[in-house]
C-alpha cells in the first residue's frame, strides 16, 4: 500500500482545512489509517485514526470536537476535516496504514506499517 497525503496550507486560526490520504493498492476490512503530526522540534503525536471496515473512530484528546476523520470506500481514500485551527496545530501532518491494527493500538504509531510523505499545515495567529 502506498499513501499520498495532500491538502496541507496556510490558515489563519479559526479556519478550516480538509487532508486527504490516498491510498493505492487493496485495502481489505481489517485495515487501519490513522494521521499523525510533528510539530517543529516534537516528538510525532497521534491525532486520529479510523478503522476501514466499520468505521470507528478514535481521537486525541488535543482535537476532538474540532477535528473528523472519515474514509471513502470508492475513493480508496481518507480524510480529516480540521476545523477551529489553533496556532497550536502547526506541524507536519502524516497518514499511516496498517493491515491488522487492534482498537487500542490505533493510536500507537509503531502499530503502522505504511506512512505517507507529510503535508504541511501551518496556523497563522
Amino acid at each position: 500500500v502506498q499513501l499520498q497525503a495532500s491538502g496541507g496550507g496556510l490558515v489563519q486560526a479559526g479556519g478550516s482545512l480538509r487532508l486527504s490520504c490516498a491510498a493505492s493498492g487493496r485495502t481489505s476490512s481489517g485495515y487501519g489509517f490513522g494521521w499523525f503530526r510533528q510539530a517543529p522540534g516534537k516528538e510525532r503525536e497521534f491525532v486520529a485514526a479510523i478503522r476501514w471496515g466499520g468505521g470507528t473512530t478514535v481521537y486525541s484528546d488535543s482535537v476532538k470536537g474540532r477535528f473528523t476523520i472519515s474514509r471513502d470506500k470508492a475513493k480508496s481514500t481518507v480524510y480529516l476535516q480540521m476545523n477551529s485551527l489553533e496556532p497550536e496545530d502547526t506541524a507536519v501532518y502524516y497518514c499511516a496504514a496498517s493491515p491488522s491494527v487492534i482498537y487500542s493500538s490505533l493510536g500507537v504509531s509503531s502499530s503502522y506499517d505504511y506512512w505517507g510523505q507529510g503535508t504541511l499545515v501551518t496556523v497563522s495567529s
